[in-house]
């Protein structure tokens, strides 16, 4: 089967998620759920890709001929579904390619407990390659049921109901719309937080947001709106809501782990879990007790965040996507945990957080330690042309060399995720390939005002 297990879920070109692929890995998924995990319903959401309908009809109908009842929670933001149905102990599924582009789409489970782990990918892969040769094309196609309406409701209640709804007045806030699956629940929370909210640029067409790389259009668009409306900041999120784009109030991005360490400072955090690629301005800051970092991937994070000690614990990736390890009290109520990548709490936590500050948000980032961290990518590199370029990387001082003079000398380098070099002046670079598309990724992490 040409789908694989990426970094966080199944992931393949659109096309490749046949009725016979969708069927036999919800069936896999579902059976190999029983070993461990007593449940009768199935939650099943969607992201607004042209091609997620047909693969959520397909899914749904695999539900059903296993014996469970399939609930169809709507066009909702992935954390949404997670949250809602993880209060019952009940497993879902959603559709999603994240934030890669428009011609792949993926399925990204969740067990009763929470994410789908990576000691799950090998039993599912290989019962769903038992299954395949059972089942045979032309499923019975079903018309979903009217989506249940609670699931993005509660949603909402969950940032109103800890943060309050003077959290953000006085605040003004623009909303890109996109084709986020979440933009509406998003307009909403803002303005059920106190926020006056400018909406913009709704689109009919999928676009691929990418908050590790972002289109500079994305980010012009923004400035001009800032300026134009007197806006506090533009808040986003990639298409199915689990990486937050936060820009400030001067139209620069906030990175994904800047928003990251200010949010596990909002809530206190006494635990801190965070892959390999975000900023050492977190260890810098002297903020936290315990830090861990990992490989990159919601699961791993996920795993190490269950081992803490100390707490409250929390996650974040480069991306901005953020997990509660724990509930937390709050101002007018208690946000339960959701360890799961979420876009809403980093994007409201930060504002929050310099509100009560009497701060910018831009003022409140320069409160961090002077590093400078970028991530990028570098589109089309498939892996079997990424593996040979990593090792040479790894290996080669000379190759090193002819790539580019800054990286010849590294002190020391881990192959933990990728390749990653650090510098006798305290810089790392790292490159690992995506687990999600045929792309390098490239994170440096440096003193500000250098090259």
């Amino acid at each position: 089967m040409p789908v694989a297990f990426g970094t966080s879920g199944l992931r393949g070109e659109s096309v490749d998620f046949t009725d016979n692929v969708c069927m036999v890995y919800v069936s896999a998924f579902l059976q190999h759920l029983s070993h461990n995990f007593s449940y009768e319903t199935v939650y099943v959401g969607a992201d607004l890709r042209e091609s997620s309908p047909k693969i959520t009809i397909s899914c749904y109908r695999a539900i059903e001929l296993t014996g469970r009842r399939a609930i169809w929670a709507g066009n909702v933001p992935t954390p949404a579904l997670a949250a809602y149905a993880m209060a019952p102990n009940a497993p879902a599924i959603m559709i999603t390619g994240s934030h890669i582009p428009e011609a792949y789409n993926g399925i990204k489970f969740y067990r009763p407990d929470g994410e789908f782990l990576k000691d799950d990918e090998a039993p599912v892969r290989g019962l769903a390659e038992e299954l395949l040769s059972k089942v045979v094309d032309g499923q019975r196609s079903v018309n979903l049921p009217a989506p249940l309406a609670d699931v993005a409701e509660e949603y909402v209640s969950r940032s109103i109901g800890a943060f309050g709804r003077d959290t953000l007045a006085g605040m003004k806030i623009g909303i890109d719309l996109h084709s986020a699956v979440g933009r509406d629940i998003l307009v909403r929370i803002f303005k059920g937080l106190g926020a006056e909210v400018y909406p913009f640029r709704r689109t009919e067409n999928f676009v691929a947001v990418d908050t590790e790389a972002l289109d500079p259009a994305d980010i012009s668009r923004a400035r001009t709106f800032i300026a134009e409306h007197g806006l506090d900041a533009v808040v986003s999120t990639d298409g199915h809501g689990d990486r937050p784009l936060v820009i400030d109030d001067q139209g620069r991005q906030v990175n994904g782990d800047t928003l990251g360490i200010l949010t596990a400072r909002y809530f206190r955090a006494k635990t801190v879990v965070t892959p390999l690629s975000t900023t050492s301005a977190l260890e810098e800051s002297g903020w936290f007790e315990n830090i861990h970092r990992t490989r990159t991937g919601s699961p791993y994070v996920v795993v190490e965040m269950a081992r803490a000690v100390a707490h409250p614990v929390v996650g974040f990736e480069a991306n901005g996507g953020f997990l509660l390890g724990d509930d937390v009290a709050l101002k007018t109520g208690l946000l339960r945990r959701l360890p799961t990548r979420d876009a809403v709490l980093p994007a409201v936590a930060v504002l929050a957080q310099a509100k009560d500050q009497g701060m910018r948000l831009s003022e409140m980032v320069a409160t961090l330690p002077s590093r400078f961290m970028k991530a990028d990518r570098v589109k089309e590199v498939p892996g079997d042309r990424a593996a040979p370029f990593l090792h040479a990387i790894e290996t080669s001082q000379s190759f090193r060399s002819n790539f580019s003079s800054l990286i010849a000398e590294p002190e020391a380098i881990s192959t933990v995720d990728g390749v990653r070099m650090a510098f006798a002046n305290g810089d790392t670079v790292h490159f690992r390939q995506s687990g999600n598309a045929p792309e390098m990724r490239i994170y440096r992490n440096g003193f500000r005002g250098e090259n």
